[in-house]
């Protein structure tokens, strides 16, 4: 793929991704519902902190790993391709019924308090990292730096999580009601499940 195929395709799956309900996307809700907009915004950028903070992690991980040892490279290849199929499959067979904001607390504190919390949700939460590591890769366009490449793509899954989040806050009511609806969830999960498979077997199957 081009650079530019590479980070069209990347901005198609990352969204997806982005507005599959999980931890992050019933912080911000709850968070707007019961604290205010001003706070769960602050999550907000927090939880997109939190991404670029295993994006570049992972980044200078990969770049470095790509440099010196191409066949650990191609192990991780086909390890993330397998983690890939695994999230996929699970999530088709076994997708929620409803997203569940009963986990999330409030939080003492003024608004800026919700930074850091929003941080340290996603930074604590180790399978985001291995995601990234499964999952970055395959977006790697031929001859380009890949810490600069993989950090750029992590910035953009971040921004698209900002996107998300400023979307979710406005329309917070009807949103956290349709996320409550049984199957609404359910088939998130499952067009994101299909698109895992086709990813990880894509990965699997491609030519090193």
């Amino acid at each position: 793929m081009t650079v530019i195929e590479s980070v069209f395709a990347f901005v198609i799956a990352a969204g997806l991704l982005t507005i599959t309900p999980g931890l992050d996307t019933a912080l911000v809700l709850r968070t707007a519902a019961v604290e205010g907009a001003r706070r769960a915004a602050f999550a907000g950028i927090g939880i997109a902190g939190g991404c670029l903070a295993w994006g570049f992690a992972v980044a200078l991980g990969l770049g470095a790993l790509l440099q010196t040892s191409p066949p650990a490279f191609t192990a991780l290849k086909w390890i993330g391709a397998a983690y890939l199929f695994w999230l996929g499959v699970r999530l088709l067979v076994r997708p929620r019924q409803h997203l569940d904001f009963g986990g999330v607390d409030q939080s003492r504190g003024g608004a800026t308090a919700w930074m850091p919390r929003g941080f340290l949700t996603n930074i604590l939460n180790p399978k985001v990292g291995v995601f990234y590591v499964s999952f970055l890769p395959q977006f790697l366009a031929p001859g380009v730096p890949p810490f600069t490449f993989l950090l750029m793509l992590a910035t953009i899954h971040a921004l698209l999580g900002c996107l998300w989040f400023a979307f979710l806050i406005a329309a917070t009511k009807p949103v956290s009601q349709r996320l409550r609806k049984v199957g609404v969830v359910a088939w998130l999960d499952r067009i994101t499940g299909g698109v895992f498979v086709a990813f990880g077997l894509r990965l699997a199957l491609a030519r090193q």
